[in-house]
């Protein structure tokens, strides 16, 4: 029989969630570990490329940052958000947000995934967490004090008892799955078709949201005159768009975007991901708890998704150390039970809002058409509902954890 090595807190999962979150307690007298399915970042340096994956993090995810003493490693590479354009194609209806009012130096940033997860793992290697990785989530044994988890490393089995175990491993979670936790699931029957673009005209620091017939169209503002696409399309129109050369997809997007950064000049490699919304009806089990993608899979429309589950690293980061610095079970009922009061209305509020603006904006029926273009205007004209949108914008209107302000645990 393996040998067991106790933990306080075992992540499953080692994406940008899981490993913010072991990133959140590394200072902590907390004994973490994280088990990762893929290999783990090995000191890879490559320069940034034209094709990385882009992420949008909100002023909110950046405080979080902040608050773990992280952001002045991602600052270097990350591109400030500090306009929002947002038009509804072929319709009166449009918004423009900015920074008035929030005190804050933009709405959020754009950053690659690559230096976003190089960052994660870089300062992981230099604390006292422990990473298995490749590993093999095989059985996970829920007892009274504590939760086993057998894994495979190396071809060795390996036995970790923790008091808490947190399911970040993503939208088809394992650990859910082994719960039998239940999940609420919804096919938009859309597909986000994700590249990298670059413009005529320079995007100055803007980012664009454009309802078109089959979805929103977002442009997120990088370096000089390149943006990063996400194109909803209907998914029946996915072959198709897939396999337009690049001049004949410039001109499709152009179509559909139009001239206000002039003519979209390049392409880079295009991916495309069929969309859907996830949502679990149990957040939390004995000495279990889901946050991230596991807990909720959202459409990609505001830019919502990491930046809640970034959230859920600040909530449920506060609840345990709070619970450990009174002495109590970091894995207890009552130390779930917080976390869940804190984050869950979070969730639900952006659940609720990115599945209707989906609705809304996705719909051709005339009378809704002008109600959600009086609502653009409307927004454009009255200050306080134009404040309340960009504080939701940037992840204000969360529960005000102490990472969420930008202050350390």
């Amino acid at each position: 029989m393996p040998e067991k090595q106790i933990y306080d807190i075992v992540i499953v999962g080692g994406g940008l969630v899981g490993a913010s979150l072991a990133c959140a307690l590394r200072t902590t007298p907390l004994t973490v570990a994280i088990i990762e399915a893929a290999p783990w970042f090995t000191g890879d340096s490559r320069p940034p490329s034209y094709d990385d994956r882009i992420i949008a993090l909100s002023y909110a995810s950046q405080r979080i940052f902040n608050g773990m003493g992280i952001w002045d490693k991602i600052a270097p590479e990350a591109t400030p958000i500090k306009h929002i354009h947002v038009s509804d194609q072929g319709h009166f209806g449009v918004t423009h947000l900015n920074t008035n009012g929030l005190g804050a130096p933009a709405l959020g940033y754009v950053v690659s995934a690559r230096h976003l997860g190089q960052t994660l793992a870089k300062t992981l290697a230099q604390s006292k967490v422990d990473i298995f990785a490749p590993a093999q989530l095989v059985q996970i044994i829920n007892q009274d004090n504590a939760v086993e988890i057998q894994i495979t490393v190396d071809n060795q089995q390996l036995i970790l008892q923790t008091r808490l175990l947190v399911a970040a491993d993503g939208g088809d979670s394992k650990i859910r799955q082994q719960l039998g936790i239940t999940t609420h699931k919804k096919d938009y029957e859309q597909t986000a078709v994700i590249a990298n673009v670059t413009l005529e005209y320079p995007h100055k620091n803007t980012a664009y949201e454009r309802f078109t017939r089959s979805g929103p169209l977002a442009l997120l503002p990088r370096r000089d005159n390149d943006c990063s696409l996400v194109w909803t399309i209907a998914r029946d129109q996915t072959v198709e768009v897939m396999g337009l050369d690049e001049h004949a997809f410039l001109n499709a997007l152009q179509q559909q975007f139009g001239w206000r950064l002039g003519r979209f000049m390049q392409v880079g490699q295009r991916h495309a991901y069929p969309l859907r919304l996830v949502r679990i009806q149990q957040h939390t089990r004995p000495r279990v708890v889901i946050v991230g993608n596991a807990a909720h899979t959202l459409h990609p429309i505001a830019g919502q998704g990491l930046n809640l589950g970034l959230r859920d690293v600040a909530s449920l980061a506060e609840t345990v150390v709070n619970s450990m610095r009174a002495g109590e079970d970091v894995g207890s009922e009552a130390t779930l039970q917080r976390y869940v009061a804190w984050q869950l209305p979070d969730q639900q509020h952006v659940t609720t809002l990115t599945n209707t603006l989906v609705q809304v904006f996705s719909n051709v029926f005339p009378p809704l058409v002008a109600a959600r273009n009086l609502g653009l205007l409307l927004t454009e004209t009255l200050p306080l509902l134009k404040k309340q949108v960009v504080r939701q914008m940037a992840g204000l209107n969360a529960h005000p954890s102490r990472l969420v302000r930008g202050l350390p645990l």
